[in-house]
Formats: C-alpha cells, sequence, structure tokens
C-alpha cells in the first residue's frame, strides 16, 4: 500500500480573491432590482427582523415575571418589600407582555 504524505503550503501559493464588500444573489430570470423594489424588499426585511425582535422581547418578559413571581412567593429569604414589589412586578409583568404579543400577532410579521 502506498503512503501519501501532504506537504504544507506556504501562504504564498494561495491564491487571494479580491474583497467585495457585498455579495447579492440576483435571479437571473429577473433581471437586477430596480431601487424601488429593493427599498420594498429592505423594509419588508426589517419589518420582519422587527417583528422577531418583539417575539422575543415579550417571551423575555414572561420569564421576568416568572423569576419575579419566585422571588414574591421566597418567603423569608426576601426582605418583605422586596417580595411586595416583585409581586407587583410580576402582575404588570404578565400583563404587558400578553399585551405586546396579542398587537404583535395581530398585526403579523412583514406587515
Amino acid at each position: 500500500m502506498a503512503v501519501r504524505q501532504l506537504a504544507e503550503s506556504g501562504d504564498e501559493d494561495i491564491e487571494r480573491l479580491p474583497a467585495t464588500k457585498t455579495s447579492e444573489v440576483v435571479s437571473l430570470a429577473r433581471g437586477p432590482e430596480s431601487p424601488t423594489e429593493r427599498i420594498r424588499r429592505l423594509q419588508w426585511e426589517a419589518s420582519v427582523l422587527a417583528a422577531e425582535q418583539a417575539e422575543q422581547f415579550g417571551a423575555e418578559l414572561m420569564q421576568m415575571a416568572i423569576r419575579a413571581r419566585e422571588i414574591a412567593e421566597g418567603g423569608e429569604a426576601y426582605p418583605v418589600g422586596v417580595r411586595e414589589l416583585a409581586s407587583r412586578i410580576a402582575g404588570d409583568l404578565v400583563v404587558r407582555a400578553k399585551a405586546l404579543l396579542t398587537i404583535q400577532h395581530r398585526v403579523g410579521p412583514g406587515s
């Protein structure tokens, strides 16, 4: 059986490609985007990203409400004032998170 060895190659042997600032996939059937089409596409992409961020924010608010409820029910480990404030915050966060998610679901992404 023949043994193969790989020889190290110096960086000078690697062909460098010119760096481009952006790369874009263009449908050959349609041709390049017009500025108006590009603006519409970018606005749609921005609204989808905003919807994703709003969904994530709502989920994080719900997680914070759970944490606040745990502190509120933490017993003597937490001072009375901390438990009371955490209880108020927990109730408020649940309501606000549900409202935020309801509005986002009603409007929907990309609209």
